[in-house]
């Protein structure tokens, strides 16, 4: 009987082998779309891919025409569709070309993961229907979006306010300035809605709402200053904006003095964005290596990714006068197990004149020991040499910047940072 088992052992593993087959094949014929797509070709003049056919559930297209006449190309690695599997941010780069201008390269972006753009278009058609899915387009002629028509003369507080970061506390001042610098119109230059088409004003306000990076970085330009990538153009939910240059990330390990160069810009933009002639308090809620990047001729650093901007209007705060608007609003240093986390109050933020949130971000998140990022600390200004090192001048900023002992010291200790850095920069150049 024995010499019988290993006949029975050895039929019973062909049938398990035969039936895994059946089952593989089986599997292969259910998924066979997904599977030929994802040896598919990403086209930007495949009209689904940029999802133009979801418009205007979308961001603009004063773009399209270049990406249908062959004007913008995927990089070699963008262009393979089953690598998208690892590019969760939806972050493409290409070369744009003109022909009197040649080829640079640019950047797309969709704005967001596969599953957050998806969770966009349930949104829509939950405010619409009710229901998770629905005819998109027509879904957009029944939300907030097209009832905004052109009626309407402005767009105003009371009807956006908290739609999004960048309109948690909205101004009519900053509204009006979204409207007008809106790229994404023929006849921009007029704060008045009623001057836009109605697919134009529903595009507006979806991106308003969903992903407001495309109107942070028209409505404070980097042509006028503004250290934020340039705002190229759309077509459908695919945006174009100026390639900067490598992340902030890939400078971690660079030269003390490179280094030191690159934490005084930063510091700069935190007083820039802090306190201008505008008004305008932009306050940066996300802030990690990821989110900056350096240019590669003029050593620039440039904030490349702006979704996560709150906006308050300073002169509406000294205005409207809310309690303790003229206080000085301290941001809390809080311990976290998460890389680059923040704690604020945005509706502190919006109600006061004077606040310390962009030097405690970009001092925790980016330049002192406290800082972490991709399981590394110590930050951008690790490891000085043993001269700044033993003077201790600079550890005690940061420390002061990034965890203040005394009331209001991180003010002053931002301050005496930005000029500390200074001095070493020219330090450097004098010799």
């Amino acid at each position: 009987m024995l010499r019988f088992l290993p006949l029975k052992l050895g039929r019973l593993y062909r049938c398990l082998k035969l039936l895994l087959v059946v089952g593989l094949f089986v599997i292969l014929l259910m998924n066979t779309h997904n599977l030929f797509a994802s040896f598919q070709k990403n086209e930007l003049t495949d009209r689904r891919f940029i999802n133009l056919n979801k418009c205007p559930a979308c961001f603009g297209t004063s773009w399209c025409r270049k990406f249908m006449n062959g004007q913008v190309s995927f990089e070699t690695w963008g262009r393979l569709r089953f690598l998208d599997i690892f590019n969760v941010k939806n972050v493409y780069f290409a070369q744009y070309g003109e022909p009197r201008e040649g080829t640079r390269r640019v950047v797309l972006k969709r704005l967001g993961s596969n599953q957050e753009l998806a969770e966009i278009d349930q949104k829509i058609c939950k405010r619409a229907t009710g229901r998770p899915r629905c005819d998109l387009i027509q879904a957009m002629y029944k939300t907030e979006f097209a009832r905004i028509n052109g009626d309407v003369r402005l767009l105003t507080p009371e009807v956006v306010e908290g739609w999004s970061d960048l309109v948690h506390c909205p101004s009519q001042r900053l509204l009006d300035r979204v409207v007008r610098r809106y790229a994404e119109t023929k006849d921009s230059g007029s704060f008045l809605l009623k001057n836009l088409k109605d697919t134009e004003r529903m595009q507006l306000l979806m991106t308003l709402a969903f992903n407001p990076e495309p109107l942070v970085l028209q409505s404070f330009p980097s042509d006028e200053g503004w250290p934020f990538a340039k705002y190229l153009g759309a077509c459908g939910r695919v945006v174009a904006v100026n390639y900067v240059g490598e992340e902030l990330w890939s400078f971690y390990n660079a030269p003390w003095e490179k280094r030191v160069d690159l934490a005084r810009q930063l510091m700069d933009i935190a007083e820039q964005l802090t306190n201008n002639d505008f008004e305008f308090a932009l306050y940066l809620l996300d802030v990690s290596f990821d989110n900056f990047a350096v240019g590669p001729r003029d050593g620039k650093v440039i904030v490349v990714d702006a979704e996560n901007v709150l906006v308050a209007d300073k002169r509406l705060i000294k205005q409207n006068k809310p309690e303790n608007y003229d206080v000085w609003y301290e941001s809390r240093f809080e311990e976290c197990d998460r890389e680059a986390c923040l704690s604020f109050s945005k509706d502190s933020l919006c109600s006061r004149v004077t606040v310390d949130h962009n030097y405690y971000a970009v001092c925790q998140n980016l330049l002192s020991r406290y800082a972490t990022w991709r399981g590394t600390t110590g930050g951008l200004l690790h490891d000085p040499p043993a001269h700044i090192a033993k003077d201790g001048q600079l550890e005690a900023l940061l420390d002061e910047c990034t965890r203040p002992k005394k009331r209001y010291g991180r003010f002053q200790a931002a301050k005496e940072l930005r000029e500390y850095l200074t001095q070493l920069t020219q330090t450097r150049a004098s010799k």
